[in-house]
């Protein structure tokens, strides 16, 4: 864990959010690697589950909505609200449902009773900070999709089963934020609600609790880390008819990466009754009306993002490498020329560092010694390293070193950008 969370550091995927000023528990910034990293993952998601397929749509909305929304929901209720207990002695609060016993595990002292904390972030819309002008910032994205399902069927008409896809941030006040990004105050959801035929819910279930296992699989991540785990009933959501969580077997132990629930037809339900507008959907052919089920995937960028370094991470004798797949790796390819003080390798460097630079998502370094550049693109998960030295003023041809294998081969300047491009195709 502690190697995990340097690295991430050192090498510019995430930050403590207000470092110089002693930071700010439960939120993170990321750095140019990590951006990069992030985007891989939304942009693949993206394409997985929207531009794949002709049977969902995406949408993208406000963070902050109308405060009805999340009374409907149950957000504003005790369905959403974690137990929270506090030392009487040195005033840490804590969840309660993660205490193994009754004291303190900081100092051992009394604790609170348990009580209901709502983790709802208020904020205020208006020039008066009043009870009337209490507004919250979405806990999740999910009720913007319900919310807008009305809008989806006027504009497109489409059939069930269907589905509205967002990736967004939302936020929670978590009582203990904490391991590293893996529970956050603010955070970004990549969700699902796909509308299904009430009488196909179990096969719909079992159908999308595999599709997403597979994706997770087609992003790197190792079998043996990765495993179902049914809720409950005494444990599922006030919405849920029925969940299975995927979990990864994280540093710290085995937790949630991706939630599949069985949401039935409650939140249309709901919102249909707190906002008076019918939210039925009604069959082209016969005209029939019915309230959909829904079958939501959903999961933190986040969390997998943590999973995917998790994952990849590695030591080989002194060498630290990031073994993500090709598709993730925030650089596909490094340029070097083989010192840095003769200005004709370093001029053709840049070369073939700009021609490169056009197709794919490539840096130029040359600082130090070879050894050490090779090493910190090890540590940021960079497929190949390119290598411009003597023998290319002579040949035109440069070093590409695999960084899994350390192997290198000889390849045609002129013949780089489609060999690079081949390789991380296929």
């Amino acid at each position: 864990m502690d190697k995990i969370v340097s690295l991430a550091k050192r090498r510019g995927f995430v930050f403590p959010s207000s470092e110089i000023y002693g930071g700010f528990g439960g939120f993170w910034d990321y750095g140019p690697w990590g951006v990069e990293l992030k985007n891989n993952i939304k942009n693949f998601w993206w394409h997985e589950f929207v531009h794949s397929r002709d049977d969902i749509f995406g949408l993208d909305s406000s963070i902050i909505m109308n405060p009805k929304i999340w009374e409907a929901s149950g957000h504003t209720g005790p369905g959403f609200a974690d137990p929270l207990r506090e030392c009487l002695s040195c005033h840490k609060r804590f969840r309660g449902d993660e205490l193994s016993e009754d004291k303190c595990p900081v100092c051992q002292g009394k604790l609170s009773k348990e009580k209901k904390f709502n983790i709802l972030v208020k904020t205020f819309i208006g020039p008066i900070e009043d009870e009337t002008a209490v507004a919250y910032l979405r806990g999740e994205t999910a009720q913007a999709i319900f919310v807008n399902f009305d809008n989806i069927l006027n504009t497109f008409h489409p059939r069930l089963p269907f589905g509205i896809a967002q990736i967004g941030k939302a936020f929670r006040n978590e009582i203990t934020p904490g391991k590293f990004i893996f529970r956050s105050r603010e955070f970004e959801q990549m969700e699902l609600e796909y509308f299904i035929y009430p009488e196909s819910d179990k096969e719909q279930f079992i159908y999308w609790k595999e599709f997403c296992l597979a994706h997770l699989k087609k992003l790197g991540l190792k079998s043996e880390n990765l495993r179902f785990y049914d809720h409950p009933k005494e444990k599922l959501s006030h919405y849920s008819k029925g969940t299975t969580d995927i979990e990864y077997k994280f540093p710290f132990g085995w937790a949630e990466i991706w939630g599949i629930a069985r949401r039935s037809d409650f939140d249309l339900k709901q919102h249909s009754r707190f906002s008076g507008k019918d939210l039925s959907f009604k069959e082209s052919d016969s005209g029939e009306k019915l309230l959909p089920y829904v079958i939501e995937p959903s999961l933190g960028v986040d969390r997998l993002m943590f999973a995917l370094l998790s994952d990849a991470y590695c030591e080989e004798g002194k060498r630290v490498i990031l073994k993500l797949i090709p598709q993730m790796a925030p650089v596909k390819a490094a340029v070097f020329p083989l010192v840095s003080n003769k200005e004709v390798l370093v001029k053709k460097a840049r070369e073939i560092y700009s021609d490169i630079k056009q197709s794919l998502p490539a840096v130029f370094d040359g600082r130090g010694n070879i050894g050490k550049r090779y090493y910190a693109q090890d540590e940021i998960g960079t497929p190949w390293c390119v290598t411009i030295d003597y023998d290319t003023l002579k040949d035109d041809t440069v070093t590409v070193r695999n960084r899994d294998t350390a192997k290198q081969e000889r390849v045609d300047s002129h013949k780089l950008t489609g060999f690079l491009k081949k390789q991380l195709n296929s």
